[in-house]
């Protein structure tokens, strides 16, 4: 279950990637901790933590807030990911053990059965939980945590073009194939896959500059 703090970082995290809370707004702990059922503790050490993720920027005197969503920062993200997606798609098929193998097929099974016509932000939710089982799958602690803070940041800018990716659910059905070939241990089938999909991603985000 992890501790309260854990559980209050997970949670706004993922308001955060999802920009359910808006780059700019102020993060309050009083009403996120009620929100959460947890006390004002634990939310500080989450928004402590996710400072470091630059999800959320502290000022003194002023308080907590979402940062802004950087798309000139897409180019810096995507140079670090065209190297470290690959490496953790043939990390994880190397690695990745029974359970980890299990989970990933069953995945796998669900991305390739997910309706192309749903809601566009479910599609998202579904991307964001392939790369996260995938990072984990590659027994790295190190390795998942760097991929799992670059992909929060790179999803923060597909939510910000949402409505206006139509081939977001071809990008996320790709990762079937990929989950296919990490639990095959094909790992630079899976490798080149993985570097495939960061680069549809920029080329899909630039499009729309």
């Amino acid at each position: 279950m992890g501790s309260l703090a854990d559980r209050a970082y997970e949670a706004i995290r993922d308001r955060l990637v999802m920009l359910e809370i808006r780059p700019g707004d102020p993060l309050n702990d009083d009403r996120l901790a009620a929100e959460l059922g947890t006390g004002r503790t634990p939310v500080r050490e989450a928004l402590k933590r996710l400072e470091g993720d630059r999800l959320v920027v502290a000022y003194p005197r002023r308080g907590t807030f979402a940062t802004a969503v950087d798309i000139t920062d897409l180019a810096n993200l995507s140079e670090v990911r065209l190297n470290l997606e690959p490496l953790a798609a043939r990390s994880a098929a190397r690695n990745a053990g029974s359970v980890d193998r299990a989970e990933l097929g069953r995945l796998g099974d669900r991305i390739a059965a997910l309706d192309p016509s749903g809601d566009p932000r479910e599609l998202l939710r579904a991307d964001v939980e392939v790369h996260r089982a995938l990072y984990r799958a590659t027994g790295n602690p190190h390795l998942e945590d760097v991929c799992v803070r670059l992909d929060n940041l790179a999803t923060r800018i597909w939510v910000l073009f949402l409505d206006r990716l139509p081939a977001l659910p071809g990008h996320v059905h790709e990762h079937a194939d990929l989950l296919r070939a990490v639990v095959a241990g094909e790992e630079e089938k899976a490798a080149e896959l993985a570097l495939a999909h960061v680069v549809g991603f920029e080329k899909a985000i630039r499009a729309l500059l």
